[in-house]
Order: C-alpha cells, then sequence, then structure tokens
C-alpha cells in the first residue's frame, strides 16, 4: 500500500511543471535551510532552538563582508573552509568588496552556495559603523530593537490539570494552569553590542510571587549584556552568555548541528568565542562574566560563572561518609511544574572559572588555541552504580584542558582539538575538508572519546550526545557534476568500547546518507534522500530473562518537492518512509503531507496536510513545521492518523508583527492521546500559539 502511495505521488509531481517562467527573485526560505542543516533527529530533547535563534540573527543582521572574520562565517555553516581562505586571498588581492554581485568573482564560488550566502550577508558601507554616540544613545535609536511576547496553549484539558483523585494510586498534578508565556525583548547592532532579557512560564507550572521559595513571577529569567570592540576589548560579556571553543569539546554550547544532509560544512566547528544567550533552555548558558582581551595576534579569554542547577538531593546512606547530600545528576527539562519538580529547582549550585588563549596569524591560515576550565558543584555527583555508569564522572570538581588547531593550505584545510580531564581520561578529535575540484568537496574526521573522559559542556562531533566511550570515523563527500545537481553523501563508522545506557556489552554501528537534489530553476527544488543506521541495543531473552546486545536496523527514505508557481504561492510536497528491525519482525512507518503557502505583502499564510501511520514508536516521523518567529518545531509523530496545522502572520501595524498557529493531530483507534500528567482522553490534540512583536 505504502509504495503504490509513493508511486502515484512521484508520477503526479513530476507530469506537473517543473520548468517555469524567471519570476522575481523568490524570498529565502529561512526555515528549510536551517531544517536541512540538522541532522536526522531520534531524541525528543535535542535542543536545535538556540542554533536556530543563532541564525536567524545572522539572517535579520547580515555580517559585512568587509569586516567579518573566517570564524564568522563558518559559523553560518555555508561556506566550506577552503571557500573561506578563497575569499579572502580575494579580498588581499583586490581590496574590500564594492558589491555583493563581486561573490561571482571569487575562484570556488558556485551559484548554488552564494544564493545561499546572500541573505546573509552584505557590503555595508564603513559610514555605517562610525557612529560615535554614547552607547545608551544607540541603543535607543537602534531600529533591531523589538519585544516580543508569546502565548501557547494545548486546548484539551490534560490528566495533570484535573482534580486529585484520591481512589487513585497516583495525586500528583501540576500546580499551574496549562498556559505557557514568553516575554523577550533585545536590541543589538553587530559589532557593537547586544542587550536583552527574557522571562519565560512553561505549562503546569506556577506565575506567583513568593520570595521564600525564590519564585518571582515567570518560572525562568534570563539577561544579557554584551559589547564588541572596545580598544583592545574584542568582547565584554555581562549576565548569561555561551562559549563555542575549537572543536566543541570543552565548550560547544548551542552549537551542535550532527550529522545530516550537510555532509562538508557542518563536519568542523567555528571558534566564535563568547556568544550572549537570549533562548529559554534553562541549562545550556553560563552567567556571570567573560571577557576577550586582544594582544597583537593573540586573543586571551577569561570566564566565571555561577548559577543553581536543577538536582535531586539524597541522604548519604554510607555511615562512613556522613559529608552531606549528593544527586546522580543535573535534570535539564526546565520543568518545574510538580511538587517534585519544583523541590528540585536550583539545588545545587555550579561554578565554573576558566579561560582560553587563541593565535590567529597574520594571513589567517593557522589558528591554534588552549582552553582550560575548572567545575565546581556544591554537592557531589554519585551514580546509581550500574554497570554502564562505572567510569561516569562522580565527586565535586571536575578539570579540564585542552588544545585546538586549524590549519589552511591551499584547498585543504586542516582541524582538531584534544583535552583531557581530572580523571585522566582523553578525548581527540581531528579531521580535514577538502576542495578535490570545483566540484568535488570532501570531509574526513576521526574522534575518540575515552570511557573516563568526562566534558560537562562539551559537543564535539559525534554519535552520542555526550563525548565519552566513543571511537569514530566519518567520511562526507559532496559532488556537483551540473550546475543544477548536487549530490552528497557520508559514511561513518564507530564503536562503543564499554556498555552503554540499554546496551549491556561494548558494541558498534555504522551508518550512511545519500542524497540527491535537482534545481531546475529558482522556482522549484526536488530531493531525494536514504538514510540506513545500525547500532548495538539489548534484546530481551524470554527463555533465559537475560539480556543480550542485537543489532537494531532503522531505514529513512524522504522525498521532497517544493514549486512556486508565482511569488505568492507555494506548494511543498514531502513523503518519509522508515523501517526498524531488532531480532523481530520489522515495523513500518510513512508520513506524507501537503503544503500551501501563501506570501502576500503584509500577510503570510502557512498550511499543511498530512496523513501517517506507523506501526510502534520506533518507526515514529519527524517532520518540520513552520512556526512563529524564534521557535523552531520539529514534532515526533506516531501512530495512526492525520496532522494539520495553519500559520497566520500579520502586520497590522506598521511596528507591530502578529502570528496565529493552530494545530491538529486526530489519531485513529485511540481512546487517550499521551501518557503520564500529559494524558487527554479522546483521540485528537490541538494546540493555539499567538505571538506579537513590537518593534521599537
Amino acid at each position: 500500500m505504502v509504495r503504490c502511495i509513493l508511486l502515484c505521488w512521484l508520477i503526479l509531481f513530476l507530469t506537473g511543471p517543473l520548468q517555469a517562467q524567471d519570476y522575481p527573485r523568490q524570498t529565502f526560505d529561512f526555515d528549510l535551510f536551517v531544517q536541512e542543516l540538522f541532522a536526522q533527529q531520534e531524541d525528543d530533547n535535542v535542543p536545535y532552538e538556540d542554533f536556530y535563534e543563532t541564525l536567524f540573527q545572522y539572517f535579520q543582521r547580515p555580517i559585512d563582508l568587509n569586516r567579518t572574520t573566517p570564524e564568522e562565517l563558518a559559523s553560518l555553516y555555508i561556506l566550506s573552509r577552503p571557500q573561506i581562505t578563497s575569499f579572502f586571498r580575494h579580498i588581499q588581492e583586490n581590496g574590500p568588496l564594492l558589491s555583493i554581485y563581486e561573490l561571482q568573482a571569487i575562484p570556488d564560488f558556485d551559484l548554488i552556495t552564494i544564493y545561499k550566502l546572500v541573505y546573509f550577508v552584505r557590503v555595508a558601507d564603513t559610514g555605517l559603523y562610525a557612529d560615535q554616540r554614547p552607547l545608551l544613545q544607540r541603543i535607543v535609536g537602534e531600529d533591531n530593537n523589538a519585544l516580543i511576547i508569546r502565548y501557547e496553549r494545548t486546548l484539551q484539558e490534560r490528566r495533570g490539570y484535573t482534580l486529585v483523585d484520591t481512589s487513585s494510586r497516583s495525586t500528583t498534578r501540576y500546580l499551574g494552569s496549562p498556559d505557557k508565556v514568553l516575554m523577550r525583548y533585545r536590541v543589538s547592532h553587530t559589532r557593537d553590542y547586544s542587550l536583552g532579557f527574557t522571562a519565560e512560564k512553561d505549562a503546569g507550572e506556577q506565575f506567583t510571587w513568593n520570595p521564600d521559595t525564590r519564585r518571582y513571577g515567570f518560572d525562568f529569567y534570563s539577561a544579557h549584556l554584551q559589547l564588541y570592540n572596545k580598544g583592545k576589548f574584542k568582547s565584554i560579556a555581562l549576565g548569561d552568555y555561551q562559549l563555542q571553543f575549537g572543536q566543541g569539546l570543552l565548550f560547544s554550547s548551542g552549537y551542535t548541528v550532527g550529522k545530516g544532509s550537510e555532509t562538508i560544512t557542518t563536519v568542523s566547528r567555528p571558534n566564535i568565542g563568547i556568544r550572549p544567550y537570549s533562548s529559554v533552555l534553562e541549562h545550556a548558558f553560563y552567567r556571570g562574566a567573560a571577557v576577550t582581551y586582544t594582544l597583537g595576534r593573540i586573543d586571551v579569554t577569561g570566564f566565571v560563572s555561577r548559577k543553581p542547577v536543577d538536582a535531586n538531593l539524597r541522604a548519604q546512606l554510607d555511615t562512613l561518609d556522613n559529608s552531606g547530600d549528593f544527586f546522580t545528576g543535573i535534570q535539564t527539562s526546565g520543568f518545574h511544574r510538580t511538587p517534585t519538580e519544583l523541590a528540585n529547582k536550583g539545588r545545587v549550585r555550579e561554578q565554573i572559572v576558566g579561560g582560553n588563549a587563541t593565535y590567529q596569524s597574520s594571513n589567517r591560515t593557522l589558528l591554534a588555541g588552549i582552553t582550560a576550565v575548572a567545575t565546581h558543584y556544591s554537592s557531589p555527583i554519585q551514580k546509581a552504580g550500574l554497570p554502564y555508569q562505572r567510569f561516569e564522572f562522580s565527586g565535586k570538581s571536575n578539570y579540564n584542558v585542552g588544545t585546538n588547531y586549524a590549519y589552511t593550505w591551499q584547498n585543504l584545510y586542516l582541524f582538531g582539538e584534544t583535552a583531557i580531564s581530572g580523571s585522566g581520561g582523553l578525548g581527540t578529535v581531528n579531521g580535514l575538508t577538502a576542495n578535490l575540484s570545483n566540484k568535488v568537496e570532501l570531509a574526513m574526521l576521526y574522534r575518540y572519546y575515552a570511557r573516563d573522559f568526562h566534558t560537562l559542556y562539551g559537543g564535539a562531533f559525534g554519535e552520542s550526545t555526550r563525548n565519552i566511550n566513543e571511537q569514530g570515523f566519518y567520511t562526507g563527500i559532496k559532488i556537483k557534476p551540473f550546475a543544477k545537481w548536487e549530490l552528497t553523501a557520508y559514511y561513518d563508522r564507530f564503536r562503543f568500547p564499554w556498555l552503554r545506557y540499554r546496551v549491556d556489552a561494548p558494541s558498534h554501528g555504522d551508518e550512511y546518507l545519500l542524497r540527491l537534489l535537482f534545481r531546475p530553476n529558482r522556482q522549484s527544488s526536488l530531493y531525494a534522500q536514504f538514510r540506513a543506521e545500525s547500532k548495538g541495543r539489548n534484546v530481551s531473552d524470554n527463555i533465559t530473562s537475560m539480556d543480550y546486545v542485537g543489532q537494531a536496523n532503522r531505514k529513512n527514505y524522504l522525498l521532497y518537492y517544493e514549486f512556486s508557481p508565482t511569488p505568492v504561492i507555494n506548494l511543498r510536497s514531502r513523503v518519509q518512509f522508515s523501517s526498524f528491525e531488532l531480532e523481530s519482525p520489522q515495523t513500518e512507518g510513512y508520513f506524507i503531507s501537503q503544503d500551501l503557502n501563501f506570501n502576500f505583502n503584509k500577510v503570510r499564510l502557512s498550511t499543511r496536510y498530512a496523513i501517517f501511520d506507523t506501526d510502534d514508536y520506533e518507526t515514529r516521523q519527524y517532520a518540520f513545521e513552520r512556526d512563529v518567529l524564534y521557535a523552531f518545531s520539529i514534532p515526533a509523530i506516531s501512530g495512526r492518523g492525520t496532522r494539520l496545522y495553519a500559520l497566520l502572520q500579520f502586520r497590522p501595524m506598521r511596528k507591530m508583527d502578529v502570528w496565529v498557529k493552530y494545530g491538529l493531530t486526530h489519531y485513529r483507534n485511540q481512546k487517550t492521546v499521551g501518557s503520564g500528567l500529559e494524558t487527554i482522553e479522546g483521540p485528537r490534540r490541538s494546540d493555539i500559539k499567538v505571538q506579537t512583536r513590537y518593534r521599537f
């Protein structure tokens, strides 16, 4: 049945108009661009929102090409390192760019890359950065100055909001209302300053003022002030901030992309140093102060952070050691909805102190750095003692020292980082990217993370979400055989020398992806993608009552077509199919959607209708959805049913924008939706989201 649907759908759109009139340049689809960067998602808790927001800041305030740096350009994940080197060589030989159209004259730059890049960069007059007024006056007169208020709610009542049933075993309920509210203000100017604050209340959390329990209205607050280029001070950050050094082995907050259809530019990480934090992830940031000072060719960064983290403190049971409480790990959900979650809020103090020194040569071909960091908790971490946790971090303090490098030679870019933790465990990641010709790019990367290597804020390239107990080798390639075609592929082989969660023995696996993209013109694009993964996982043996490790095999197929017959109308068709097998009969699932989007002068309407059918949660489908500004939505869908949403954006007045989104998921043959306190009685779930932005 599924194959018949795929065949009919393929015939339908291939007989449609692939050739269209050359209309004026289409509006850039930022959401689709970011979606293609991200990896194939399997974890519902991947923190994509922060990376999404960082790229959107560049989209709103494009980079000045005559004042940028190699690391800033690399953070867009559009240009390869050899292309970046070629760009700066062109500047050195010909002087500053006079026009954005000059990009076509730079060697190694192709039209597909330029079409993406032009929406994130600009060639500005020098007078735009000559404002010498006091900081307060510059902030007041800045046009990139906006307040955002967002409201979300699930319309059906969930179990956590019902009255307590004393006859039931569980009497836990959410303490607050089902409303989710966010308020954010930010004003910034490129390479000058950034100032902002964020406040959020999640659904189920209380909006209350109670100093005794350290609750002051919203559940979460964040604020930052960051200044740039003040004499020899390259950056000064106060409040909440993030750090990115080297390849992210020690510091990679907010810039983890993973393995996706972009197989070259996302392999290496940009060395962007300090950047402001304004997201709502309640754990992936630092709170305190950080500064970068320039000493000739060397940038010296020092930072200190101190903030409370959520943890379930427990009393010591060992009578020989009654020094105090311990906790098994930091809770990163950020939810404080139930009495237990609220009791765990901010129970442990985390303190981080460290520094980095980075050298860059005058011709920008060599970068080398060293990083040192010390992390201390007010109570010790003590794992539960399960076999797979034997080499996990324990205690109050962790120390790391690491070095990183990057070197460009002609069309070859070499990069890497090596670090050691207080336990003696070693972590290293090294790779290269190369332009073999103007049509072929290659990336290779080797990583080794010892089973006792502990990096608490690292996020370097890897199969696991944490850099521990892993060894692997990745090869990626990008081929552009013709002007309108692009082929990308990667193969990654990895192994885990020690036990893992749900894997009670050393294991191994591999993963590969193949994607073919065709853009016949500016108005249409088509791509087909196949991804396969094999990874060890426990299998239950009903005869011996013992688990053994088998290979879980997962395959994903994706077919996508986009067509814009006019500048107003955009159509998108998507078909996904997946299968999963683990020592048992294979299960399958599919997702088929049709998007119809309208873009008028002051009104934008995005709609989708989709059907899905999965045998189980292992074959769940992830499909990106358009959302309100700064929100990233890629829900996990399983079961059988239909999914539809409509997103309306309009401008009631010159300085105000409004977004309204309604989504409905209807399940067949189900009496309830969700589980636990999120259970809904009935076969459907509908959500409403409203957001306003006022630009001062």
